[in-house]
């Protein structure tokens, strides 16, 4: 079972997990420094766009420490889904609840909270997706 979090998103409003119930929800891991989460961005606004009238959502988790670097980013890679962080970098409690090391990484979360898929990205999460959600 996904281990239920709350932290602020980029309006300083508290979100949790647990809201997110009933649905398909990616928990991206990620910053606003780290090359590879921003490639991954690209790959994720396009499956994002393509399975989130289907039970599906992401939900980014940031690892940065600068408001205004991770409000930049999101506003730039165009992230249309909710963004949290503690602005801790490592030490996001989130992040260290999930025992994350390095980034990206991400959790797949089926609608009764289990966790059914790891690290999926690009080609990989989008066949993952259809297999659960069909076309």
């Amino acid at each position: 079972m996904a281990l239920d979090f709350t932290q602020v998103d980029t309006l300083g409003k508290a979100v949790s997990l647990a809201e997110f119930r009933g649905k398909y929800v990616l928990v991206d891991f990620w910053a606003s420094w780290c090359g590879p989460c921003r490639r991954e961005n690209h790959n994720l606004v396009k499956t994002f766009d393509r399975f989130k009238n289907k039970n599906f959502t992401v939900f980014g988790v940031s690892l940065d420490e600068d408001k205004d670097k991770w409000l930049a980013a999101i506003k730039k890679d165009e992230l249309k889904w909710t963004q949290v962080s503690d602005l801790k970098g490592w030490e996001n409690e989130v992040a260290m609840k999930y025992r994350i090391t390095a980034i990206p990484r991400n959790l797949l979360i089926g609608p009764d909270g289990k966790i059914i898929a790891k690290d999926l990205r690009g080609e990989d999460l989008e066949a993952k997706l259809e297999e659960i959600l069909g076309n």
